[in-house]
């Protein structure tokens, strides 16, 4: 149950200041440009608290799902009149920016919470900045149907030259079931593959089913596993098993699936000392509700390094991440659209309320604020997409009554929203309902 409050109340801070600074861009270029604003709200539907200041009903709604700013005569449908306050009565362009300001205000917020958390506390995965070798095949995989090996070096992938494996990652993710061409070198060859990423887990994103090296280092504990309950801590790092080497996370899951039950000893570097453990796997279930394998019960964090970014380097960060965060969400949505990715690749307010949940258990603030950070990109990015009723909706119909220099007709318009409204609240049901699918174990099996 703490788990659960935790998430709620992650979820209702996170999307509530998602909201408010998204919501506060069009409120405060619309009172910079001139126009009435009748109501500043977060949520919908009937008004619960809230207080009156000149124009403005500053609110808070009875469903905390969104929210919006009510502009005097932004309503194509309503009467018009000769006020200059009115929403319409203000030129294309002053529409243009109001439209605008809500999903700048999201991206900007994303780049300025990156660079705060990397001048504070800047950690990653070291692996990721390393070249693409493999460290491990696993058996009957999309890799080795391909004919890849240990050992192999992606030398090119979707077109990137000699790519890191943070390069490789979201490549494999963003592809399941569709044919991927690849280049490796093995010694002093050079081979092209054409590799089929297999979808996995309840997102259905891709997997290779290779790996890279990547040492075993203690995350996060299930505490009712073996792991947990034998004594390890978060930080422990696993470097052998049995009296072998652990190269990667990977292949010590592989090891365990071929003991299975039986007991193994750990050797575990703890500080400046060498533990050992005894412990036996138990078969459990993952982050696939329809796939169980034996475990002994941590996620793995791997070695990271940590570093604290003076602003310049940390600002030039901040910004080639969103960069790059933001061409993989707009590939995401075009994947999405030619249906060659799953709709269950995407988070719902499930979803999110659960990532909110673990961030917020972490230490310290920062993975909160990245969490954060990430959110309010896509919300910015989400809400450019030329779909009527949103933002980059309102933007597109602006930008084709400039080209026409006139206004489109308002039947036309009345029958486009309708019509957006309906696959909006279809594509709602659908995530809520993949997050349902993801997060409750069986449910689909028991649905009629």
């Amino acid at each position: 149950m703490s788990d659960f409050l935790t998430s709620l109340v992650a979820v209702v801070a996170v999307l509530g200041f998602m909201i408010l600074i998204h919501e506060f861009g069009h409120y405060a270029v619309a009172k910079w440009l001139g126009v009435r604003v009748e109501q500043f709200a977060i949520g919908f539907g009937k008004r619960l608290i809230g207080f009156r200041k000149g124009d403005t009903d500053y609110r808070i709604n009875a469903i905390p799902l969104g929210g919006y700013v009510k502009m005097s005569g932004e309503n194509p449908m309503d009467e018009p009149t000769d006020d200059p306050r009115e929403f319409l009565n203000h030129s294309r362009w002053h529409r243009f920016l109001i439209a605008i300001a809500g999903p700048t205000m999201n991206i900007l917020l994303a780049i300025v919470l990156l660079t705060v958390v990397y001048m504070v506390h800047y950690e990653y995965p070291v692996y990721l900045d390393k070249q693409a070798v493999i460290q491990g095949v696993r058996k009957d995989s999309p890799a080795a149907r391909a004919g890849i090996q240990a050992g192999d070096r992606i030398v090119k992938i979707d077109g990137i030259d000699n790519p890191t494996w943070e390069q490789v990652q979201p490549r494999i993710w963003l592809s399941p079931n569709q044919p991927l061409t690849i280049t490796i070198q093995r010694g002093n060859q050079v081979f092209q593959k054409t590799l089929v990423p297999k979808a996995v887990t309840t997102s259905e994103v891709g997997s290779a089913g290779w790996f890279p090296e990547e040492p075993v280092v203690i995350g996060r504990l299930d505490p009712d596993l073996p792991a947990a309950k034998a004594g390890m801590k978060e930080d422990d790092k696993i470097v052998a098993m049995n009296g072998q080497p652990i190269p990667s996370i990977e292949s010590m899951i592989e090891n365990l699936q071929q003991t299975k039950e039986q007991p193994v000893d750990l050797t575990v570097v703890r500080g400046d000392r060498t533990v050992s453990f005894h412990l036996q796997p138990v078969l459990s279930s993952t982050e696939d509700p329809k796939e169980q394998r034996y475990r002994l019960g941590f996620v793995n964090k791997g070695v990271t390094k940590v570093s604290k970014l003076p602003f310049p380097a940390a600002l030039r960060l901040s910004l080639d991440q969103n960069k790059k965060y933001g061409f993989l969400i707009l590939e995401l949505a075009k994947k999405l659209v030619e249906r060659k990715i799953s709709l269950r690749a995407i988070s719902g307010p499930i979803g999110i309320a659960q990532d909110a949940g673990y961030a917020a258990q972490q230490k310290g603030w920062t993975p909160l604020m990245e969490l954060t950070a990430g959110i309010s990109l896509n919300l910015g990015i989400f809400n450019l997409l030329p779909i009527p009723i949103l933002d980059g909706g309102v933007i597109m119909f602006l930008l084709i009554e400039g080209l026409m220099r006139r206004d489109i007709s308002l039947t036309i318009k009345e029958r486009v929203y309708q019509a957006a409204f309906v696959f909006l609240v279809l594509f709602a049901v659908m995530v809520i309902y993949n997050d349902l699918m993801k997060t409750i174990p069986g449910l689909a099996d028991r649905l009629p």
